[in-house]
C-alpha cells in the first residue's frame, strides 16, 4: 500500500552548499565537498545485505501479468496492444555482437557524431527491453526464449567486453553500462518463465556477472564519475546482476550506491555532484533519482526496506522533495546554479519512470500530477516499459493529448506557466 508523502516547506540552499561549491571550479576534490570517497564507500559495513530471492527481479512479474489481464484501463490496453505484436526473433538474431573495441565520442562537445555512434547501443536496449515487455504484455514463451536465445548470442561473442577506456575518453564506457542493465533488467524479467534452455542461461549469467565486474573494477574520476550519477548507474547492474547470478559482493556494491548518495546529500536534499552541472542542475538531480529510485527497487524485492534507509537523517524523499522545489522554483538553488535552469529534459519522458516506481510505494500529489501528462513512460534500459509493469489502474484512464496544456505544465516548471 502507498504511504502518504507532502512536500518540505520551500528553504533557499543552506549558506553551507554555497561554500561547498565556491571551490568547485578550482577543482574541489571529494573531501572538500563531503563527498564519501571510494575508499570510505568501500570500507561501509553491507554484510546484512545478502541476494535472498534470485527470481524477484525489480516487479512481480506474474501478479502484474495477471493483474494486466483484467484491466480495462486505456493506456495499459494500448501498451499491451503495441506490444502484444511483438518483434520477429529471426529479425533480432540478425543483428550482429558488438565485439570488435568499442568508442564513442564525447555528447557535449559532439553531439551528432555521439548520437551516430551510439544508435546500434541503443538498438540492443530497445530490443531487449521489447522482447521483455512483449512476453508481458503477451505471456507468449516464444518472446522470453527468444531473448535468451538473442543474449546467448551476445555472450558467446564475448559482446561489449572489449570498450575502450580513458580518463579523458570515458564515453564507451559510461554507454556500456546502460546496456549491461538493460540486459539484466530484461532478461530477469522473463527468466522465471523459461523453462529448460539450461546452457544458454548459464552462459548469459557468466557473461553478465563477467562484464559487470570488469565494468565495476573502474573506479572512475575522482570527483566525478566515481561518485555521481555514472555510479549510480553502475551500482543499478550491479544490484541486478548480484540477484540474478547470486553474487553478494556485485549486489553490496549496488546497495553501497545508495548509503553513498544519502550521505553525500545535503541538508537540503541536493545530490552536491549533480546540482554543480551549472544550467543542467536540475536535469542531473532529477537523473540521479531515476537510477537510485530504480536501484532501490531491486534492493526492496530482496527484502530491504532500503527507501526507508537514513543516513545522518537525511533520506531519498529529501531528494524528491528538493527535485520539486527546484522545478517549481529555480531560485531555491541559490548560488550554485543559474537560474536559467535548462528544462529540454522535461520533454523526454524516460528520465521520469522513477515516478512510476516511487508511486507504487508512495503517495505524492506532485508526482502524480506531473506524471500524467507524460504517460506512458518507457525507458530502454532502466527498466523498459515502466508504465505497463507499475501504473495502478486506477491512477489514470487515458493519456494526456493537449500538447499545449503538456507544454506549459509539465515542460516549463511546475509553478511557471
Amino acid at each position: 500500500m502507498s504511504q502518504a508523502r507532502s512536500g518540505l516547506p520551500h528553504r533557499p540552499l543552506a549558506a553551507t552548499l554555497i561554500l561547498l561549491f565556491a571551490g568547485l571550479s578550482g577543482g574541489a576534490g571529494a573531501q572538500e565537498m563531503d563527498i564519501l570517497t571510494i575508499e570510505e564507500r568501500e570500507a561501509l559495513d553491507l554484510s546484512e545485505y545478502r541476494v535472498t530471492a534470485p527470481d524477484a527481479g525489480y516487479f512481480d512479474v506474474a501478479a502484474r501479468m495477471e493483474e494486466l489481464a483484467d484491466t480495462d484501463n486505456a493506456i495499459l490496453l494500448q501498451e499491451l496492444d503495441d506490444l502484444s505484436r511483438g518483434p520477429s526473433c529471426q529479425q533480432l538474431m540478425a543483428y550482429e555482437p558488438i565485439t570488435t573495441q568499442l568508442r564513442v565520442p564525447g555528447y557535449y562537445p559532439n553531439p551528432e557524431a555521439w548520437e551516430l555512434a551510439s544508435e546500434p547501443l541503443f538498438q540492443f536496449e530497445d530490443n531487449v527491453s521489447m522482447l521483455a515487455g512483449s512476453f508481458v504484455a503477451s505471456g507468449d514463451d516464444y518472446y522470453a526464449e527468444c531473448l535468451v536465445r538473442f543474449l546467448d548470442h551476445w555472450a558467446q561473442q564475448e559482446a561489449l567486453t572489449d570498450f575502450y577506456y580513458d580518463s579523458v575518453e570515458p564515453q564507451a564506457w559510461f554507454a556500456t553500462e546502460s546496456m549491461i542493465f538493460a540486459a539484466a533488467m530484461a532478461y530477469a524479467t522473463v527468466r522465471p518463465f523459461v523453462e529448460g534452455m539450461q546452457e544458454e542461461r548459464e552462459r548469459v549469467e557468466t557473461w553478465l556477472n563477467g562484464l559487470a565486474h570488469q565494468h565495476a573494477d573502474i573506479p572512475g574520476g575522482v570527483g566525478n564519475s566515481c561518485c555521481n550519477n555514472h555510479f549510480y548507474r553502475r551500482a543499478l547492474y550491479a544490484s541486478m546482476v548480484g540477484v540474478l547470478t547470486e553474487d553478494d559482493e556485485l549486489f553490496r556494491f549496488g546497495v553501497s550506491a545508495i548509503h553513498a548518495a544519502l550521505h553525500d546529500m545535503t541538508e537540503e536534499g541536493a545530490f552536491p555532484l549533480e546540482v554543480s552541472r551549472g544550467r543542467r542542475a536540475t536535469h542531473y538531480q532529477n537523473y540521479g533519482l531515476l537510477y537510485l529510485i530504480t536501484n532501490m527497487q531491486v534492493i526492496a524485492r530482496q527484502g530491504y526496506d532500503i527507501f526507508e534507509l537514513e543516513v545522518d537523517g537525511r533520506s531519498i524523499h529529501d531528494a524528491v522533495d528538493f527535485l520539486f522545489a527546484i522545478l517549481d522554483d529555480p531560485a531555491a538553488l541559490g548560488d550554485v546554479a543559474p537560474l536559467e535552469q535548462y528544462t529540454g529534459f522535461l520533454k523526454d519522458p524516460q528520465y521520469f519512470t522513477w515516478m512510476e516506481i516511487y508511486l507504487k510505494r508512495f503517495d505524492d500529489p506532485r508526482v502524480e500530477d506531473f506524471i500524467r501528462r507524460v504517460r506512458p513512460l518507457y525507458n530502454r534500459s532502466a527498466g523498459g516499459y515502466i508504465t505497463l509493469y507499475f501504473m495502478d489502474p486506477d491512477a489514470q484512464r487515458h493519456v494526456v493529448l493537449d500538447e499545449e496544456k503538456q507544454e506549459t505544465t509539465a515542460f516549463k516548471g511546475m509553478g511557471q506557466e
